[in-house]
């Protein structure tokens, strides 16, 4: 035998596979075996868009139920870090402190745990310096009174102001000088 009789051409091979694929292909398939396959296929796509549409809504409903979530719990973590000054304030209006350095020393601690408790909530103070230049973006002007610093600059605070996370909660209050 030679060589080619044991070793077919691979792409003769391909040829005639191809040609039964086509033989199998033109063979013509009745009416109602066309309408049975369309109506398999239909079933089948009405079955994967269902199950789509119902992934879908589970997604939109999880989503919406994650927010309400969030909305409802997000103060949780800002109140834990209030609740250890809530209890000095407590303990401190519950003594019988006749010394009023103490009592005011008491009150400088407690203002600390405020403070830290703020910080840990992502609030800072707005306490603008006096001379200061004006910025109607975290200060509101009261006033404006006539004053050797420069125009439109922090004459007196009388109300600090706050952030939370970079956005204004509350406007620091102050005073500003007019214009010469």
């Amino acid at each position: 035998m030679t060589q080619e009789n044991q070793n077919p051409n691979p792409e003769q091979e391909n040829v005639e596979q191809a040609q039964a694929d086509n033989a199998e292909a033109a063979t013509p398939k009745t009416p109602e075996q066309e309408i049975a396959e369309l109506n398999q296929q239909l079933t089948e796509m009405q079955d994967n868009y269902l199950r789509a549409k119902a992934e879908g809504e589970n997604i939109r409903r999880r989503a919406v139920e994650d927010i309400a979530k969030a909305h409802k719990f997000a103060i949780e973590s800002f109140a834990e870090h209030l609740v250890p000054v809530t209890d000095s304030l407590y303990a401190a209006l519950g003594t019988d402190a006749g010394d009023a350095k103490a009592f005011k020393e008491g009150l400088e601690i407690t203002l600390k745990q405020l403070i830290s408790a703020f910080e840990k909530g992502r609030m800072t103070e707005i306490n603008p310096a006096v001379g200061d230049k004006f910025d109607p973006h975290h200060h509101q002007a009261i006033a404006s009174v006539p004053s050797e610093q420069d125009p439109n600059t922090v004459v007196s605070v009388l109300q600090r102001g706050y952030t939370v996370a970079d956005r204004v909660l509350r406007p620091a209050l102050v005073t500003v000088s007019a214009p010469k």
